[in-house]
């Protein structure tokens, strides 16, 4: 039988690293340690003492072992940490891959939830795979909302906006320099330099690149003519395996331009550009974030929480270039234990509470539209 625990926010450690082994202190103990990384957005209920304690029914042990998108890896390790401190005697584990990593290993049955920045897709056959795999009709479940981050690495310039076509043609090695017209057409008043300008892009399958390649295809198909698909499919600038070797790559290179997970932009202090989607420039924060994520439309059927992202909307206020990481998990597993520990754990990530963590991350909390959709499916997984 499950042991019912509160903690509070306050307990909240954002530190160690994605695979993180089992807390052994006892859960009777309250820690107030927490960090928000340079150049994100604090979230005052991450430390806030009075902040909404979070309810969790813990398994009396066991381990669960997740993998998948890079994009949700800082809000996992935060997660678990929080986790494992409610939940003393339960191991778990998430490894930073990619999103293509995480479905493969969910439907190869090797671990109990995947991570992706993209839902199951039909068309390469992984509902139906995923779904054989369970036993029982495969689910996505949104849990964690990535802002994509353009950022860039430019000496002197720190107010930087971009659009849509000139943001794919930088990408596409049509704007070379950064003092290009049509770049400081749009940035009236900076002095841009005549910098070469050095693309960074991802070169493992990506559902960062899948989510950036569908905007820029939806607001610039002139330019932009290929298929979002996980590959990057641009000849231009440098390929790097995984989000943290982007923003690394940037933090050393003047001149740098790549999209990575806000994430590690701020932790890597990474100028970030705002984005005019045709209703003015629009800076990345959490709210503009949510303002585009509450319009997304579930596609899904039945318990799936599938989203339809309008990346070419033109909402004032709203900053277009997001994704939304899914955990693929099955709706009834096979072995009940695994079941228990995958219903505990996402019912935790998706409590209010740890939601409101999220920000000091570089994250945006789900919609209030959404996460109720979310809570409820979760309370449904056996």
């Amino acid at each position: 039988m499950g042991r019912i625990r509160l903690i509070s926010l306050a307990t909240l450690v954002v530190a160690g690293s994605v695979a993180l082994a089992a807390c052994s202190s006892s859960g009777g103990s309250k820690s107030s340690d927490s960090s928000t990384p340079a150049g994100t957005t604090s979230s005052s209920s991450s430390s806030s003492s009075s902040a909404p304690a979070t309810t969790v029914s813990c398994p009396s042990g066991g381990t669960l072992n997740a993998d998948g998108s890079s994009a949700q890896a800082n809000a996992m390790t935060t997660f678990i940490t929080a986790y494992q401190k409610a939940c003393a005697g339960v191991t778990v584990n998430y490894t930073s891959t990619n999103s293509g990593q995480g479905v493969s290993d969910f439907t190869a049955g090797k671990i109990g939830f995947g991570g992706s920045d993209s839902a199951l897709n039909p068309a390469k056959g992984e509902p139906a795979a995923a779904t054989k795999a369970c036993g029982s009709t495969a689910l996505d479940i949104p849990m964690v909302t990535g802002p994509i981050a353009i950022a860039y690495n430019l000496a002197g310039v720190s107010n930087l906006t971009l659009n849509p076509t000139v943001l794919t043609q930088i990408f596409l090695g049509k704007i070379t320099k950064w003092n290009d017209p049509a770049i400081a057409k749009i940035n009236s008043g900076v002095t841009l330099p005549s910098t070469a300008i050095s693309v960074f892009f991802r070169s493992d399958p990506s559902g960062t690149s899948k989510n950036f390649e569908t905007y820029l295809q939806a607001n610039d198909p002139t330019d932009f003519t290929y298929t979002p698909d996980k590959p990057w499919p641009g000849k231009t600038g440098s390929g790097e395996n995984g989000s943290a070797k982007i923003a690394s790559s940037l933090k050393s290179t003047p001149g740098g331009i790549g999209y990575v997970e806000w994430s590690y932009a701020g932790n890597n202090s990474l100028s970030v550009a705002k984005i005019d989607n045709g209703a003015g420039a629009v800076e990345l924060t959490p709210a503009t974030v949510g303002a585009f994520v509450s319009s997304a439309a579930v596609v899904g059927t039945g318990d799936d929480l599938s989203l339809k992202l309008d990346y070419a909307a033109k909402t004032p206020g709203a900053y277009p270039i997001d994704l939304v990481t899914y955990e693929i998990v099955c709706s009834k597993y096979k072995d009940a234990a695994t079941g228990a520990l995958v219903k505990s754990f996402l019912t935790f990530t998706s409590s209010a509470a740890q939601q409101a963590t999220l920000p000091s991350q570089g994250y945006a909390p789900l919609p209030a539209s959404v996460l109720t959709k979310v809570q409820a499916v979760v309370a449904k997984i056996s």
